[in-house]
């Protein structure tokens, strides 16, 4: 068998979550350092939020548990939805406790209001936190 092509299981609950902002926690499930994929847990405390950010690779989320509120609406635990390559969300609410399984296939770039870049989400990100973690 090719060792590429080995299943991946990740038991949660032994994971402990990182710091990614005030408010909101991850835990890293899969990177895809080939495909620069990357999936992961948030788990978002009220009133937390995502700064104003593009998708540079579409995203797709299924919400565990809680709420959300971004460019679409509101969001509630058990809805799955899709986030194509190039969308903007100008905020990313959390006004109660929430957890969410997100993949995002490319980086996500967080920007000031001209749109200028200021931090990336990506698959280096989280490999980075991961080595922070150990260390």
């Amino acid at each position: 068998m090719r060792a590429d092509l080995e299943d991946i299981t990740v038991e949660t609950d032994n994971l402990e979550w990182s710091p990614l902002s005030e408010g909101i926690a991850f835990k890293v499930l899969r990177l895809g350092h080939e495909s620069g994929t990357w999936s992961v847990l948030f788990q978002c405390q009220p009133g937390s939020s995502f700064a104003p950010h593009i998708h540079l690779g579409a995203g797709e989320y299924f919400l565990i548990k809680g709420r959300m509120d971004y460019r679409v609406g509101t969001v509630s635990g058990g809805s799955y939805g899709y986030e194509p390559l190039g969308v903007f969300h100008e905020q990313t609410l959390f006004p109660e406790y929430t957890e969410l399984y997100f993949t995002n296939h490319g980086p996500i770039a967080f920007v000031d209001k001209d749109k200028n870049i200021l931090s990336v989400l990506d698959v280096r990100f989280f490999a980075d936190a991961g080595a922070r973690a150990a260390a």
